[in-house]
Parts: structure tokens; sequence; C-alpha cells
């Protein structure tokens, strides 16, 4: 029979014995001495993890790896010091009394704006504040603690819509000052009740009712007070999802402006 002599110098035939010797040694030299079945089995499994490894090459060069941003930071100078320092954009853009709310509203980021709010008061009440809002809402005593921090300064709040200011966000969109709250034309304002849930004792459960009624009512007459709406619409119109517009928003009386044009910006 003959053999198949794989090495640097190509394949060539030998003799029955020079075979049979390399067939016996193939274990110790398996690269270059390969003969009949076993040279094709062996051929089998080199070209299978090839295969295998081409595939998830090309797959690799298919895939779409988007490049992880995070939060992206800029060069800012402080005041008398030597050099530029990088910080994140948010941490830069409050130094500009701007404020962004682009997540859910819980108590920790109510904490922080409420802190950046009272500083901003405190290092110069005669110039606004920016309030940004991309927000689905969130927790109704959480807001409640910024809408009251609004109120309590004396700097005015600028309130605009970049996305979405829905249930306890629009409430604080509405809560900017009269004349100066805002939205992008393809902003989406949502408002509608409170809602809670309780479990416990049945009296727990009646306190906890009765609470949530309670905050509604308010939330209610607040409402009126921004819109000018009735308190009987109000009712009826907060009983569900209600979904508006910028201009929707703006006939309704949660906002003043609808945002269009470039910026004058600098």
């Amino acid at each position: 029979m003959r053999c198949g002599f794989v090495g640097a110098g190509g394949a060539c035939a030998g003799s029955a014995s020079f075979a049979r010797a390399a067939c016996e040694n193939r274990s110790e030299n398996r690269s270059r001495f390969l003969c009949g079945s076993s040279y094709r089995a062996f051929l089998g499994q080199t070209l299978e993890p090839v295969s295998a490894t081409v595939k998830a090459a090309s797959a690799d060069r298919n895939r779409i790896v988007m490049m992880p941003i995070g939060v992206p930071k800029v060069a800012y100078r402080v005041p008398g010091s030597a050099q530029a320092e990088w910080v994140d954009i948010y941490n830069r853009l409050y130094r500009e009394r701007i404020i962004f709310l682009g997540q859910e509203i819980d108590d920790e980021i109510a904490n922080q704006i409420i802190a950046v709010l009272l500083y901003l008061e405190s290092e110069d009440n005669t110039k606004p504040i920016y309030l940004y809002i991309n927000s689905p809402g969130g927790s109704v005593i959480a807001g409640l603690a910024m809408y009251d921090t609004m109120r309590h300064i004396q700097s005015e709040i600028i309130t605009i819509n970049v996305g979405l200011a829905a249930s306890m966000a629009s409430f604080l969109l509405g809560a900017g000052e009269k004349g100066k709250r805002m939205a992008l034309p393809h902003s989406r304002t949502m408002i509608h009740q409170p809602m809670g849930g309780a479990q416990g004792q049945a009296s727990d459960i009646k306190v906890e009712a009765q609470q949530i009624l309670r905050i509604k009512k308010n939330l209610i007459n607040e409402y009126s007070k921004m819109t000018g709406q009735s308190y009987d619409k109000l009712v009826k119109d907060l009983d569900r999802d209600n979904f508006m517009s910028a201009y929707e928003a703006k006939d309704y009386g949660l906002i003043d402006n609808v945002i269009e044009g470039k910026s004058t910006a600098m």
C-alpha cells in the first residue's frame, strides 16, 4: 500500500517498509507521517476546528459592538487652578446652573437635585436655574420634596421637557416659573392619578388608601394652579394615562412655550 508523506517538501510515495515505519511512528511525529485512513481521520480532525475558528472569526466581524460611552467627561479648569481637570459633563453643567432629571424619580435623585438647588441658590439667587426633564416619573413623595424646594428658593426655575415628562415628572414640568415652562416639539407629556398599593391588616390598608386619596386631592389642587384647569376637569383627565404632545401640553397649560428653531447659545 501507499502512504502519504506530509512535510515541508510536499507529498510523495514511499516503499512498503517505509510506510509501515511511518504508521508505527505516527504517534511520535503525527504531523509528518500519516498513513491511509489515519491520514484522512487526522485531516478531518484538523480541518474541523479550523473551520469552527473561521466561522467564529466571521461571526465576530459581523457582530456590531457599540462603544461603551458611560458618563461623558469634559475638561474644566477650576478658577485658581493651574490646569484643567476631567469632570463628568453633568457636574460641569451644574456649574452653569443646568440640572438634568433623566431617570425615574426616587429619594436618591431627589436628594441630589435638592442639594444642587440649595447650593446654586446660596451661590447666586438672582440667576435662573434650568431643569431639563426626560423622566417617566416615579415616587410622589420624592417628587413633592423637589417641588417644595423649587418653591422655597428665590431663584427662578426654568423647566424644559426634552423627551418625556410623565406622571410626577409632568408635575415638576408644570411647577416651573410661569411663562418659562418649555418643551421641545417632539416631546410628550403624560398625566394620571397617583398609584399605590398596600398589604397587611385591614386597618393599615384603610390608612394607606386614605393617604393616597389625600395625595391625589393635593396633586389635583396644585395641577389646577399650574394649568388653570378646573378641579372637576382635572379629576376626569387624571383618571387614566393622558398623553399630550408639546402643543397639546401648551394648550392645556402645563407649559408656556414650544421651543422651535436653532439655539442661540454660543
